[in-house]
């Protein structure tokens, strides 16, 4: 195995882990990795490769999670399914933006996912609920304008799409994490289908991604009780890394060295 796909696996891992330690915004980690530490030259191919991981990993959190019975199944495929047309046509539109434009507003799009994550959890809210044509109405508009930003910026998106479920719901925290990952899964896919039919996937540093996914998501299993007591701290933690991850990208893309 070479460097460039032994450091795929190191990167997998990473992403996997982080993702299994604090959801949401462990993703957007994946595409600098390809790029400033795989080498991956060009920002579409790293983009369109690290969705495709990010879905199949997201998959497989979601069979966990709806063997445990969190997935909120109508809520879930009612923010979903227009979601998917979203990122579609995100992942469309960003095709058509140069490298380093596209750079620069994924940074940006990394700082606010690791400014969101600061924030302490808000209210336990209603592990009941169930979907009606109120709920409807609002999770519809708001997954179309989720999916075209995660098409976009070829990330899962997970931490815009428990906070949409949770406003337009009212459902737990734990139910939106699991449900969410319906979304991640469909976004996911759908971003690397259409950057794999521009030719934009690489298919070995994908297979490496998850190859090293799978060692991430056990280490993290073994980690996470080890940082229940200290959760807050190492989340905004690990926001700061977010933070910090992009104030670099966006140096490099303004200075046009991504």
């Amino acid at each position: 195995m070479d460097a460039s796909l032994l450091a795929a696996v190191l990167s997998g891992a990473i992403v996997a882990l982080l993702l299994t330690l604090f959801g949401g915004g462990g993703s957007v980690l994946a595409t600098p990795l390809l790029l400033y530490l795989v080498g991956v030259r060009d920002p579409h191919v790293a983009i369109g490769t690290s969705a495709a991981a990010v879905a199949v990993n997201a998959a497989v959190g979601l069979a966990a999670q709806a063997r445990a019975g969190r997935v909120k199944w109508p809520c879930a495929l009612t923010f979903g399914a227009p979601g998917l047309l979203g990122s579609l046509a995100g992942a469309h539109l960003a095709k058509a933006v140069p490298g380093n434009h596209l750079l620069a507003a994924f940074a940006l799009a990394m700082a606010a996912v690791g400014l969101s994550m600061f924030r302490a959890p808000g209210s336990p809210g209603d592990p009941d609920v169930h979907i009606d044509p109120d709920k409807a109405l609002r999770l519809v508009p708001v997954g179309t304008a989720t999916g075209l930003a995660a098409g976009f910026f070829g990330i899962g998106g997970g931490f815009l799409i428990a906070p949409g479920l949770m406003a337009a719901t009212g459902m737990t925290l734990a139910n939106a994490t699991a449900s969410s990952l319906v979304s991640v899964t469909l976004f996911g896919a759908a971003t690397s289908v259409s950057y794999a039919a521009s030719g934009l996937v690489d298919g070995p540093l994908f297979l490496a991604l998850i190859l090293g996914g799978g060692v991430g998501v056990l280490a993290g299993a073994r980690l996470a009780p080890r940082l229940a007591s200290r959760a807050l701290l190492a989340r905004r933690l690990f926001a700061a890394m977010i933070v910090a991850t992009a104030v670099y990208v966006l140096w490099r893309a303004t200075a046009g060295q991504a």
